[in-house]
């Protein structure tokens, strides 16, 4: 697949460094994509648990732009930095977002009780499924894409490669995915990466705990007693989602299992000085072997974790190459299919 035209990234002083691109998306504040207007959608999912999502209109939508559906990591929600910061680039270029709230992220969470986690692609599956119903029909006449952040992104590949074709996406795009849980669930445990850890354990536990989950005594004091990511996961998410411990959850729901069958076109970004999420599992995939997939550039050695913060602009460049991913795409749809191909 053609690449989008984008020059390849390079920190913006004095952002040098995995840490210091990563602590920088944290430091954007807006919660408003003012002037555009925002509505707020739910999606009842089979089970009676809520989805929340923001829908956000341009001041001046323009044609032929599918919905984009934005996707935040963990924990996070619809006012994550980088979705706001994303949802204004796009919505200035005319498309319509969804900001989506996983099952139990932000204010899903006390309509729900259940736990997003890597495998919840059923549970955007089941929202796919509901668009048609639940937005009008100007929202999404022009097709649907999405792009997923950190675990959100994990979670958009898993589900492109569980569907193939079947999908109603046109396109899709991951930006510092975890393909690898155990990798970095390892990384994530290294002693440099203490206060990453702790931080993110701490934030876990609160979003698992908070008013709307619905746990069993067990399923709190295991949550409680965690010291740290695998112990979470190998005592409270594994086996409320029927895995055998914390290794088998990792091994059956790490996205790089499901890439050689993704089947629409889907842009793939890293960094392999990301702090949270290793390179090795990146560089190491053959990324020539699924046309579908679009690596660029082939692995950035700089950006961060969801950072990106280059020279040119104060607009990260994983934005720029999803809004060019995504142009070249309408382009494409756009464009008329010769006689000869035809043929």
């Amino acid at each position: 697949m053609k690449k989008p035209d984008l020059a390849p990234f390079k920190e913006r002083f004095p952002l040098w460094g995995g840490d210091l691109q990563t602590i920088a998306t944290a430091l954007y504040r807006s919660k408003s994509v003012a002037p555009h207007d925002s509505e707020r959608k739910t999606f009842k999912l089979a089970d009676g648990d809520e989805l929340f999502a923001m829908l956000d209109r341009p001041k001046k939508p323009k044609s032929r732009r599918p919905l984009v559906i934005l996707i935040h990591g963990t924990p996070g929600s619809e006012t994550s930095p980088y979705m706001i910061r994303m949802s204004l680039y796009l919505l200035d270029q005319g498309y319509r977002v969804l900001r989506l709230n996983l099952r139990g992220a932000g204010p899903s969470r006390e309509f729900c009780g259940g736990q997003y986690y890597a495998g919840s692609s059923a549970d955007l599956g089941e929202l796919l499924a509901l668009l048609p119903l639940k937005l009008p029909p100007d929202v999404t006449q022009d097709g649907v894409a999405a792009v997923g952040y950190s675990l959100g992104g994990a979670i958009l590949l898993k589900y492109l490669g569980e569907n193939g074709k079947r999908t109603p996406l046109c396109a899709a795009a991951s930006v510092s995915a975890p393909i690898d849980l155990l990798g970095t669930c390892r990384s994530l445990m290294r002693f440099r990466n203490t206060l990453y850890h702790c931080d993110l354990l701490r934030r876990m536990k609160r979003e698992a705990t908070a008013t709307g989950a619905i746990l069993t005594d067990l399923e709190r004091k295991n949550i409680r007693r965690s010291r740290n990511l695998f112990q979470y996961d190998d005592l409270f998410t594994a086996p409320r989602n029927k895995y055998a411990g914390a290794a088998d959850y990792y091994a059956k729901c790490s996205a790089m299992n499901f890439l050689p069958t993704i089947e629409i076109p889907t842009l793939v970004l890293t960094s392999l000085d990301d702090p949270w999420v290793p390179g090795g599992a990146y560089s190491g995939y053959y990324w020539p072997s699924n046309k579908s997939l679009t690596v660029v550039p082939l692995l950035s050695p700089h950006g961060g974790h969801v950072g990106f913060h280059g020279v040119g602009g104060r607009q990260p460049w994983s934005d720029q190459a999803v809004a060019r991913f995504l142009a070249d795409r309408q382009a494409r749809a756009k464009a008329p299919v010769s006689r000869a191909a035809a043929a």
